[in-house]
């Protein structure tokens, strides 16, 4: 991994309590304009950041998979959707379908996704920090911090104009 993606990461991870506490007031009066705020944010740090040169998510995080990823990744393997679920999937502690194995299991060794065009939805919206209703999303982007780098970056910039 980029030796400055993981500043950010370990950054992060040393900041847990003061970005829990800061994100926790944020959700309780979030400004208007936080989705917009946010979203610039999410691009400036992707302006930079390279997914490619980093896949901590893919390596570290697995998705949870819906029957649409599930119908979706065993057409792109032609197979049938529980030979795929029997082959690829476990049921976690939220009876919720996740890899068996981390990490990813369709990530390459140069860090692409074999299956990128038929990824899992969750895998398409990550790390969720260029949606709509961001304030509903402040627990993941939490958490996320601490796997992605532009995440990280995401909470400093908020942290920035929020904090003062």
């Amino acid at each position: 991994m980029n030796p400055d993606y993981l500043k950010l990461i370990n950054a992060a991870k040393s900041k847990k309590k003061e970005n829990k506490k800061f994100l926790k007031r944020l959700k309780l009066r979030p400004p208007r304009n936080l989705d917009e705020i946010t979203n610039n944010l999410h691009d400036h740090a992707f302006e930079h950041i390279d997914c490619l040169k980093c896949a901590n998510c893919c390596k570290t995080t697995g998705p949870r998979l819906v029957n649409r990823d599930i119908d979706r990744l065993a057409n792109h393997f032609h197979i049938r959707p529980s030979e795929f679920t029997e082959k690829f999937l476990r049921t976690d502690e939220d009876s919720d379908y996740v890899f068996k194995t981390m990490p990813c299991p369709f990530s390459k060794e140069d860090n692409y996704c074999s299956v990128y065009e038929n990824r899992p939805n969750a895998c398409q919206q990550y790390p969720h920090t260029q949606q709509k209703n961001i304030v509903q999303k402040l627990g993941i982007t939490y958490l996320n911090s601490m796997i992605c780098p532009a995440v990280a970056e995401v909470i400093e910039g908020l942290k920035d104009i929020f904090n003062n």
